[in-house]
């Protein structure tokens, strides 16, 4: 597919998807939305992709919905289903892709835009990343599965508040809430996005997948259903090559040398 939204580049064990939209703060359009989903799905069937980068082009990672596209709908414009229809499905694409996903946010990230950077399974951002939930400087409810992820990451009060507030989240602040990973210099974003996906592009991209779908999944079970499903996933990364190949670089004293099945 030929995109004009985004940018999609997969290279040795790496793909990365640039949002690409810079003299709109790359806000999404549906064209956008319907991009990134597709160049994750793309990403996810590709066996030589191991992880997964998400960024943006020029100084934002994005400002959310496109507020102008939005307004040139007119009155029959329905915002719910403009959601099942478009981030709903994003958001579900990157959640179940069983590969590591890294947003790089280079800058601020807004609206759906935080739903997005939430998706992902870590976040690296520049110093001069911030997040905002905006959603109540125009009388909406915060969307795009933020309502999910962000009091299961800094809990209820604290979601709340930015959600109320629309005040700006700090990259620090956010570090030290726990919402990021790692805070880096603008100028060292990539280099230390880069230093993650090394070793990630030539791990063992099955346990990677299923340790993440288990912990998605814990949400919704009991202790003992956890425990069963554990035991579940750990006895099919048993049966794959890593484990086999682990075990004997283990003992072996080397370098394990995963294939990522």
């Amino acid at each position: 597919m030929n995109y004009e939204t985004i940018l999609y580049e997969a290279g040795p064990g790496v793909a990365t998807i640039t949002l690409n939209r810079p003299d709109k703060l790359n806000a999404f359009n549906d064209q956008m939305i319907r991009e990134a989903t597709d160049a994750f799905k793309q990403a996810g069937r590709d066996n030589s992709v191991r992880v997964i980068v998400l960024t943006g082009s020029g100084r934002a990672f994005s400002s959310g919905q496109d507020l102008a596209d939005v307004q040139s709908r007119g009155e029959g414009f329905s915002i719910g289903e403009h959601l099942r229809q478009g981030y709903h499905r994003l958001i579900k694409q990157m959640v179940s892709l069983e590969k590591p996903i890294i947003a790089a946010v280079n800058g601020v990230a807004a609206g759906a835009g935080v739903g997005v950077a939430l998706a992902a399974d870590l976040r690296i951002v520049s110093e001069k990343a911030t997040f905002i939930l905006a959603f109540s400087r125009v009388g909406l409810v915060p969307d795009s599965g933020t309502n999910w992820f962000l009091p299961r990451i800094i809990g209820y009060s604290r979601a709340y508040e930015l959600a109320i507030t629309a005040d700006r989240l700090t990259a620090q602040k956010a570090l030290e809430w726990g919402v990021v990973n790692v805070v880096t210099t603008p100028e060292t974003l990539m280099e230390t996005v880069a230093a993650w996906t090394g070793p990630l592009a030539t791990g063992p991209t099955l346990a990677y997948g299923l340790a993440k779908r288990a912990m998605h999944k814990s949400w919704n079970l009991s202790l003992d259903e956890a425990l069963d499903y554990e035991a579940h996933l750990q006895e099919i990364c048993s049966r794959s090559h890593d484990f086999e190949e682990g075990v004997n670089a283990f003992l072996e004293k080397r370098e394990a040398q995963f294939r990522g099945e």
